[in-house]
């Protein structure tokens, strides 16, 4: 509630951005604009037949009758057709949309491993890793758990301070009503804060290591914003492979960590420490290709196909969690026939691929990209 209110009386702050786009913007962006408002029913009628035959196949191909997946693959492939051959779309325009479907194409594979955090690596945190506290390691985590929770607020604190300096005058109530939130928030943090220390604490909970992605974002995003602003920032397939790259050195972190876990094992005490490296270079990785993934989508979609490319940029996120899930199904039969360590040596493997193959097409999405960095 705070956080709408503080969008409503402070929505002026972000100008024209976010409002629906003049006519007269949209003409000048495209001489097939005209064109546009012409509804190709036959095009339409051949992409959806296109979808009902992908949805039949995926709906018999995927066990348990499972119909969500099979609409969204069928929804994808069908839209991404529809778009492509948009008899509108021309030169700059159609380049910058293939770059758009080849890039979701590419963060499928991505986010498939990204995603693992939620899976398979809370049951390698659970089961394989060494979590148990003695008593001075006990008031250790605590010191260390709290300051994971207090250091992040106080950074976000402070950008916050700074920002109310400049707005708080023509946008008080917007300043009033975050500042509230940021209250809020401060109390819930110092509450839990106390809770943990008051607790006896005898082993680091699996779900714990989950926070380490968020401090590190914080940590290590002005870092990264600094590069890209300056003359080492890379092209955009190269942040994307970047992070694709960073991703399979975690996996890779993990399976050399556990390559001493039998095979078959159901538990093992391996040291913590690999569990954070892991994360801490899936966070890299994660940095490399989120936040500059929505930016460049925006940058290359025509205006009035805005909507769908972020769709389709979404959707292909879709189909990444659905994949991470079915694949970290496997886990206990990879570890029962090899070891969990070539479980994670697996997802070292593909996302290191598809860097590899994204630094290779670099030169030629740079080019169909016509000049957006």
């Amino acid at each position: 509630f705070f956080g709408m209110m503080q969008f409503i009386f402070g929505q002026k702050i972000l100008g024209d951005i976010g409002l629906k786009p003049k006519k007269e913007t949209l003409h000048s962006e495209s001489v097939a604009t005209t064109k546009e408002s012409t509804i190709d029913y036959s095009r339409i009628g051949i992409w959806a037949g296109v979808a009902a035959i992908i949805f039949g196949t995926m709906f018999y191909i995927l066990p348990n009758g499972e119909w969500i997946p099979a609409v969204i693959f069928a929804v994808m492939i069908s839209m991404i057709g529809y778009i492509v051959t948009d008899p509108t779309l021309q030169g700059v325009e159609n380049s910058r949309v293939l770059v758009i479907v080849i890039l979701s194409s590419f963060i499928i594979f991505f986010w498939m491993a990204f995603e693992q955090a939620v899976g398979s690596l809370t049951i390698f945190a659970k089961d394989y890793t060494n979590n148990l506290l003695q008593a001075e390691q006990a008031f250790t985590f605590k010191i260390i758990n709290s300051a994971l929770t207090i250091a992040p607020l106080i950074i976000i604190t402070c950008v916050l301070f700074l920002l109310a300096k400049i707005v708080v005058k023509p946008y008080p109530l917007s300043t009033l009503f975050i500042s509230i939130s940021f209250l809020i928030i401060w109390g819930l943090s110092l509450w839990m804060v106390k809770r943990e220390f008051d607790s006896d604490v005898a082993a680091i909970p699996a779900s714990w290591y989950g926070i380490l992605n968020s401090f590190f974002i914080i940590a290590f995003a002005p870092l990264f914003s600094k590069i890209w602003e300056s003359k080492y920032n890379p092209s955009c397939p190269i942040k994307f492979a970047i992070g694709s790259l960073l991703l399979g050195i975690g996996f890779g972190v993990l399976a050399y960590g556990g390559r001493s876990i039998p095979q078959g094992a159901t538990t093992a005490s391996v040291n913590m420490i690999w569990l954070i490296l892991a994360y801490l270079f899936h966070t890299l990785g994660e940095l490399c290709l989120s936040p500059v993934g929505l930016s460049y989508v925006s940058k290359l979609a025509p205006v009035r196909l805005v909507g769908l490319m972020f769709g389709i940029w979404f959707g292909a996120t879709a189909i990444a969690n659905y994949s991470a899930g079915w694949t970290a199904s496997y886990i206990d039969k990879i570890n029962e026939h090899y070891s969990i360590s070539i479980f994670f040596l697996i997802y070292t493997v593909i996302p290191i691929a598809a860097g590899t193959i994204l630094v290779l097409l670099n030169p030629k999405i740079k080019k169909m990209m016509h000049g957006i960095h």
